[in-house]
């Protein structure tokens, strides 16, 4: 397991890194939506249009493809894989519902881009090491690590029950944020 945790410790540092600087610079541009499922949630609550999901969710997808390419590309890797990495299962599914789901929750209760710029890349650091699925909580990501036959890659067989699995779980993460945070339901907007 010694180089398995090494390889999971580096991902883990370099994303949340990188997520930190990402929310800090993207927040005030485009509320650093990295995620359809937060795009989703953030239409859902009224925050954003419905005509503006296509664009962000289509975005979001080619920009983590684009991210794997040139990932590949500077560790001189074969540009265009499909992982083999299995990630199926109960508890892999679970797992991906609970780390969304917080996911959520971590956003809504964020004032600012400031209080998110440390809380989202904190969540998912540690989701990295709670969850059995080293905590994706995104779908485009799911779509781009299946295009990545490394260590971080999930085959693109397992895919869709990740991303569904995500889904639920940002419903999840809306509905307890309705309760702890007082979040109006979409309905009572009018």
């Amino acid at each position: 397991m010694g180089n398995t945790a090494v390889a999971l410790l580096a991902n883990t540092g370099a994303t949340v890194a990188a997520l930190a600087v990402l929310i800090a610079m993207f927040g005030p541009v485009s509320g650093a939506h990295f995620n359809p499922a937060v795009t989703l949630m953030q239409a859902w609550r009224g925050k954003l249009g419905a005509r503006e999901v296509p664009a962000y969710i289509g975005t979001q997808i080619a920009g983590c493809g684009a991210g794997t390419v040139l990932a590949h590309a500077m560790f001189e890797l074969p540009l265009l894989q499909a992982s083999t990495h299995v990630r199926a299962g109960a508890s892999q599914w679970l797992s991906e519902g609970v780390a969304t789901a917080g996911l959520i929750l971590v956003i809504l209760s964020c004032a600012s881009v400031r209080d998110a710029a440390w809380r989202v890349p904190a969540w998912i650091g540690a989701a990295y090491w709670f969850t059995a699925a080293t905590s994706f909580a995104n779908p485009a990501i799911t779509i781009a690590r299946s295009l990545s036959d490394t260590f971080v890659g999930i085959r693109p067989v397992d895919a869709p029950a990740f991303i569904a699995a995500q889904l639920a779980g940002a419903i999840v993460g809306m509905l307890v944020a309705r309760v702890l945070f007082n979040e109006p339901s979409p309905t009572a907007r009018g």
